[in-house]
């Protein structure tokens, strides 16, 4: 069937295209294993070169930590 005019192939965003193909190496990489994958970020982020932040435990805060 002909194309029309109001077919139209999906817009690509060059930057998502190459976030996913990045993380779909990362993944690959760790045998698409999600705790492989994290322990090899930890393991590289002393050496990232870029400030580590450690978000609180949810809850592990009481209201006077609070204010």
């Amino acid at each position: 069937m002909p194309e029309t005019s109001n077919e139209r192939e999906p817009w690509r965003d060059p930057i998502v295209a190459e976030v996913r193909r990045v993380r779909e190496a990362l993944f690959s990489a760790a045998g698409y294993d999600i705790r492989e994958y994290c322990r090899r970020l930890r393991q590289e982020q002393p050496t990232s070169g870029h400030e580590v932040v450690t978000r609180a435990r949810r809850g592990s805060s009481t209201p006077e930590e609070a204010t």
